[in-house]
């Protein structure tokens, strides 16, 4: 292989440690900050209103991602009544929209320097939009109505708020994302930060799987008339309202100590760390080949709700509340075990293994159990029940490991290269996203054909009358999801970011961080750290 101007081979110069970064930075030349390094890693730095505003913030993020992910294609098909090819198309420009816009924005975002931080700015002036738009995409049945299909005002409606929402979507979400990576060195911090978010992402789902449900079932009867134009709105409202206010608050109150390269990498070169981190190419591909699989954002939960759990003479979203009851229960209570489980386990990749192929298995013996016995409401009921609190005992654990796991393969690329390219870096994943959500949708109509579910019918109970139908939509509603959950446990099993040689990173990584902040006057809120440390 030909070599090149630096005497580095081109697999060198692709895959190896940048300069000046933490892992090619002379042992000795580091050696002189170990102690204050080590004190930096063990010191928690963050304060209370630090670790419940990221907390809110995850409560909107959650409360978007319920509806869009469980209800979109119920409020295009039932609310606005748009053919879902429409959508599948308005994805489609939106993602090649994209293709243009997220490299500028993550470029921009990555060179970033300002006394407030990179993240903050880009939270603040940002969320506004982001949320804005995103709501208001579902205030299109108060505006419009749905009496005439296809609207063509309706569709040109769906397209702007798509467009201003996906505009701000990268200019937010990357920095919101990263933004606890850039708060605490300390994984104590992180650990605490990411069971508040948990905790609080837990009740924001639990608040749209609650409503939606309840009222839809309720109309389906006639107990009640409550438009699904005036619902939708509400809880977009909400999220709207909870995005603002906690993401500001969070700009405004948190505070950014991790220090950065004064001059970043050129965008042509950024670009790429993304190879110089074997951990997040890995999940990257790993989620790429399946992010094609999703359930196009259709109600299966309704079908088995409403339609399996549900009888003539009780509604089953009310029947359902008793079959999720063990789950809501021990969900939040599994946040106690976190201690427990960090006794247990030797290292997070261990714990992510086993506490995810513990929620597989859940999984595959819930449907081995109902699908066979669909007719039999009681039973599918019972074991649906047991199965979703067995799966909830692991949940805050199984959350908290992983979101550590991915702070530390954050973490893998500073150490490399020196400096944090999420922007840049998130391009790529961004990008996948947005080609893939067109693929998505179609998969989702693909799975209603393939289902036989008829959405001509009204959502009660055996509405379909048809077995083979209703053992379908159950596998849909449980069951795909564990194609994606075995190809993205995978990577784990090669993760060896563990023990002596992620301690090892870290201990690089703060020497070189307090070097930095020893020779760089820019450094204020890492000296505000280093200064309180050696008082």
């Amino acid at each position: 292989m030909a070599e090149e101007k630096n005497g580095k081979t081109f697999a060198e110069t692709v895959f190896s440690a940048e300069d000046n970064s933490a892992a090619s930075i002379s042992k000795k030349r580091l050696d002189k900050y170990g102690g204050l390094a080590a004190r930096m890693f063990n010191t928690g730095v963050l304060s209370p209103a630090e670790m419940v505003y990221p907390g809110l913030s995850e409560l909107a993020t959650k409360l978007l991602a319920t509806v869009e992910g469980s209800y979109r294609t119920l409020y295009y098909t039932k609310v606005l009544n748009i053919d879902l090819t429409y959508i599948a198309l308005i994805e489609l420009l939106i993602g090649l929209y994209d293709a243009l816009n997220d490299p500028i924005m993550g470029a921009v975002y990555d060179k970033t320097r300002t006394r407030w931080g990179k993240a903050r700015p880009y939270i603040l002036l940002g969320s506004l939009p982001y949320y804005l738009s995103s709501a208001l995409i579902f205030f299109g049945g108060v505006f419009f109505g749905n009496a005439v299909p296809n609207d063509p005002r309706k569709i040109i409606f769906i397209f702007i708020m798509m467009f201003v929402k996906e505009t701000f979507s990268t200019i937010y979400n990357i920095p919101r994302g990263h933004m606890l990576t850039m708060q605490t060195v300390n994984p104590d911090d992180r650990i605490s930060v990411g069971l508040l978010q948990v905790y609080i992402g837990g009740v924001g789902s639990a608040i749209v799987y609650s409503i939606i449900p309840f009222i839809i079932d309720f109309n389906e009867r006639g107990m009640i008339q409550f438009p699904m134009s005036t619902l939708y709105a509400a809880v977009a409202g909400l999220t709207a309202v909870v995005g603002v206010v906690g993401n500001v608050l969070m700009a405004v109150k948190c505070k950014e100590r991790v220090m950065l390269q004064p001059k970043p990498a050129p965008l042509t070169k950024s670009i790429f760390y993304i190879l110089k981190n074997k951990y997040m190419l890995r999940n990257t591909v790993a989620s790429l080949s399946t992010s094609w699989i999703s359930s196009g954002g259709f109600t299966w939960d309704l079908v088995a709700h409403n339609q399996l759990f549900g009888s003539d003479k009780m509604p089953g979203s009310l029947v359902n509340f008793f079959v999720e009851l063990p789950q809501n229960i021990l969900n939040p209570l599994s946040v106690t075990f976190i201690p427990s489980f960090r006794k247990f386990f030797k290292n997070n990749r261990q714990a992510i293994l086993t506490l995810r192929i513990w929620d597989l298995l859940t999984a595959v013996v819930m449907c081995a159990l109902t699908i066979p016995f669909i007719e039999h409401r009681l039973f599918i009921c019972v074991v649906s029940a047991v199965c979703l609190g067995v799966n909830a005992i692991n949940n805050g654990p199984a959350n908290v490991f992983e979101q550590e796991v991915g702070r530390e393969i954050t973490d893998y690329t500073e150490y490399m290269t020196g400096e944090r390219p999420d922007g840049t870096i998130g391009i790529l994943q961004q990008l996948i996203a947005q080609f893939v959500r067109p693929l998505n949708t179609l998969f989702g109509l693909a799975m209603i054909k393939w289902s036989g579910y008829d959405m001509s019918l009204p959502m009660l109970p055996w509405a379909q009358n048809n077995k083979i139908v209703y053992q379908k939509c159950f596998f849909l509603y449980r069951g795909i999801g564990l194609i994606s959950t075995v190809v993205n446990l995978i990577p784990y099993f090669f993760y060896d970011l563990v023990g002596e040689k992620r301690e090892k990173m870290y201990m690089a990584l703060n020497e070189r961080r307090a070097l930095m902040a020893k020779e760089d006057n820019h450094a204020e809120e890492l000296t505000e750290i280093i200064s309180s440390i050696t008082d």
